[in-house]
């Protein structure tokens, strides 16, 4: 919220484009002083804003403060949700980058409380935000190909799919895959070589591994059509699967780095289930971010329930499917991970026996984990659970 709002002469929203912007300028009656489509050049943008300085105190208002809202150019921005609900208010069904700017300029003129002022993230949070975001795009293509392989093994050899399919995220197995992708393959192989080529990178697990996968092998002897196409395929998959798997350790070593070397590493981690990965979300989703209560952040993170009553016939409390899913996911992961710890574990069978069922038994521990997270990062304090509570 803007508020100093009276000392504003001109109002310029800028609805941001991938190539180009389109820029619109109101002063405080609500004339038009420019509507222009302008480049994605910083230096064009403060030779426009000087040019309009000229008639008083400029505000510049974006629809997207991660993009040209990280420029020093920008001081606020309006969420595009409370934008589409305001662009309802206004005559006309058009979408275009000029009305969309122009609503911009308006609510910033009429509505100030709309706004969000915009800050500029430290260097830290900033290359988290963006690790945590490549490590979130490797974790999905670890699955797909993992599932792809498994489904591959199932559909010529369901018996081996069986023994090798759990043990995917093991570099020996994917190194057996590599070079012995086929059940043809394995037997011309033997399985003293199996062995030495499990042995080096699963120097517990080997020879229980190598005895399963040779007892499924025994277990089929037909050949399923479509096996030497799996042949070729899956060396790739496991080679893939194998590098995704190296660059996500060299992403969460470089996050571990930046997690530790942040001031509020050792509160946030003194929190049960906390670790690096949801230290590392919750640095870049909550901090830095004002939250008037422990409620309007549970609502920010789409853990608040939500209300449903119509007359007699609807009633009831829901999850809501709204907030910030990223934050959301980790809070939950979180929870799910705390189950080991007495009282999060006591919260969850409190839960359960009051009929829940267990997904809406972990978002009620999740809430009331968001609530202490609340409480600790307003007041910098650490997690401590009294000896009373423990025992109970």
């Amino acid at each position: 919220m803007i508020t100093n709002h009276a000392d504003i002469d001109v109002f310029i929203g800028i609805d941001v484009g991938k190539h180009n912007h389109h820029a619109v300028a109101l002063d405080r009656d609500g004339k038009q002083l420019l509507s222009k489509v302008l480049p994605q050049n910083e230096t064009k943008l403060r030779a426009l804003l000087g040019r309009l300085a000229k008639h008083g105190t400029l505000l510049v208002v974006v629809d997207q403060p991660a993009t040209i809202g990280a420029l020093p150019v920008a001081v606020a921005y309006l969420p595009g949700l409370a934008m589409r609900r305001i662009a309802d208010l206004h005559p006309g069904e058009a979408k275009t980058d000029a009305r969309d700017a122009a609503i911009i300029a308006d609510a910033a003129r009429t509505m100030p409380q709309t706004l969000r002022g915009i800050r500029v993230a430290d260097e830290n949070v900033a290359e988290l935000s963006m690790l945590c975001g490549y490590d979130d795009d490797l974790a999905k293509q670890a699955t797909a190909t993992s599932n792809r392989i498994r489904g591959l093994l199932t559909q010529i050899h369901p018996g081996l799919e069986t023994v090798i399919g759990p043990h995917l995220d093991h570099p020996a197995i994917l190194a057996l895959l590599a070079k012995y992708p086929t059940p043809k393959a394995l037997k011309r192989a033997g399985k003293r070589r199996v062995e030495t080529l499990l042995r080096k990178q699963a120097p517990r697990a080997w020879k229980r591994w190598a005895a399963a996968i040779f007892t499924a092998l025994e277990g089929q002897t037909v050949v399923v059509s479509g096996t030497d196409a799996a042949g070729l395929v899956l060396p790739q998959l496991a080679t893939s699967l194998a590098q995704t798997r190296t660059s996500r350790d060299d992403v969460l070593a470089r996050i571990e780095e930046l997690v530790e070397a942040h001031p509020l590493f050792g509160l946030l981690t003194s929190m049960p289930a906390v670790g690096v990965r949801t230290a590392a979300r919750i640095l870049t989703e909550v901090v830095g971010k004002d939250f008037e209560s422990a409620g309007h952040l549970a609502s920010y993170a789409g853990l608040a329930p939500v209300t449903w009553r119509s007359g007699t016939s609807i009633r009831g409390d829901h999850s809501s499917r709204r907030g910030n899913k990223i934050l959301k996911r980790a809070l939950f992961l979180s929870a799910f991970a705390a189950l080991k710890d007495p009282l999060s574990r006591a919260y969850y069978d409190k839960k359960r026996a009051e009929h829940k069922k267990h997904n809406q038994a972990l978002i009620a521990l999740a809430r009331r984990r968001c609530n202490v997270l609340y409480a600790m990062l307003r007041d910098g304090a650490y997690f401590h659970a009294s000896e009373e509570a423990t025992a109970a």
